[in-house]
């Protein structure tokens, strides 16, 4: 999981995942990373328009998202 992190940050790439806090909810998240430590990870949280920090232990998934252009014929 660290390593799909460090190179979404790396790429520049949005992140979509599900996260699971201190208290046990699960969340989906949309984020943009912008730094990394050994156990956590500051980002953008475009689902609450804010910087948050997450513990990377505590991502249970992640994607990155993949813009795809419509073109109309």
């Amino acid at each position: 999981m660290r390593e799909q992190i460090r190179k979404c940050m790396q790429l520049n790439q949005i992140v979509e995942m599900i996260y699971m806090d201190k208290h046990g909810q699960l969340s989906k998240r949309r984020v943009k990373v912008i730094k990394m430590n050994s156990t956590s990870f500051q980002s953008f949280c475009m689902t609450k328009n804010a910087k948050r920090t997450f513990i990377i232990d505590n991502v249970l998934a992640n994607a990155p998202v993949v813009k795809r252009e419509r073109v109309v014929i």
